[in-house]
């Protein structure tokens, strides 16, 4: 079985992408770079890529209109490098279909990490297609089936991106019970929670604006503070 080992870098600091190349070439990684957006996307659209490193500041064409056209056109994972402090460009970034990010400045071993992690997701999703199709879950409006990897709701699709199709998963799994946000992040990114790590948090409200924040007049994900979130089970 194929592994995603075709990295695409698009960044306009040569001196990071050198970096990466050197420190990822050794992986087993052919890493290819480039530093301006519209040629970023022509490469990423063409097919030859597993992954793309994506950076939010690009001259032209910015990284968030990158990732809008990639989606446009394309299921490759995209992992987001945003400015520390910039907590507003993750957010945006993995509302519109970045499978991850990272702030820069970032230690290389991180950024690995992260590839490693999106890598094995992917595999799950492969090996899981190969197998005998799971059973559908259908809690209130909404139904999952893992093998089409499709969600009805009322019968109607609702288009998700891989990330927010996991999660959905994990919670329709679970409805009726809190899940942290630990278990979710370990589950569904494949990595452990970090200090101010927000991606679960953002994928869930993407969730909530695709699948509508009440069932049946109650709250469909509730927030649990200070220890993660419950899907609700309706009743008949």
């Amino acid at each position: 079985m194929p592994t995603m080992n075709r990295i695409l870098v698009i960044d306009d600091d040569t001196e990071l992408c050198e970096l990466l190349i050197d420190y990822l070439q050794p992986e087993g990684f052919a890493v290819s770079a480039l530093h301006q957006g519209q040629q970023g996307l022509a490469l990423a659209l063409a097919g030859r890529h597993d992954l793309v490193v994506l950076d939010v500041m690009l001259p032209g064409m910015n990284g968030f209109e990158v990732l809008r056209q990639i989606r446009a056109g394309s299921t490759v994972p995209v992992l987001m490098l945003t400015a520390r402090g910039e907590e507003i460009d993750r957010i945006i970034g993995l509302e519109m279909g970045a499978d991850d990010y990272l702030p820069k400045p970032f230690n290389p071993r991180e950024l690995l990490a992260r590839i490693r992690a999106i890598q094995r997701r992917s595999k799950a999703r492969r090996q899981a297609a190969g197998q005998p199709r799971p059973e559908k879950l259908t809690v209130g409006d909404i139904s999952l089936d893992p093998g089409a990897r499709s969600v009805l709701r009322h019968g109607a699709a609702v288009a998700l991106t891989a990330v927010e199709f996991s999660l959905l998963a994990e919670l329709l799994k679970t409805a009726g019970q809190v899940v942290s946000r630990e278990e979710l992040t370990e589950k569904v990114l494949d990595r452990k929670l970090s200090t101010f790590d927000r991606s679960i948090d953002v994928h869930v409200s993407s969730l909530r604006k695709k699948l509508g924040h009440e069932v049946r007049g109650r709250e469909r994900i509730k927030t649990i503070r200070g220890v993660g979130y419950l899907y609700t089970r309706s009743t008949p």
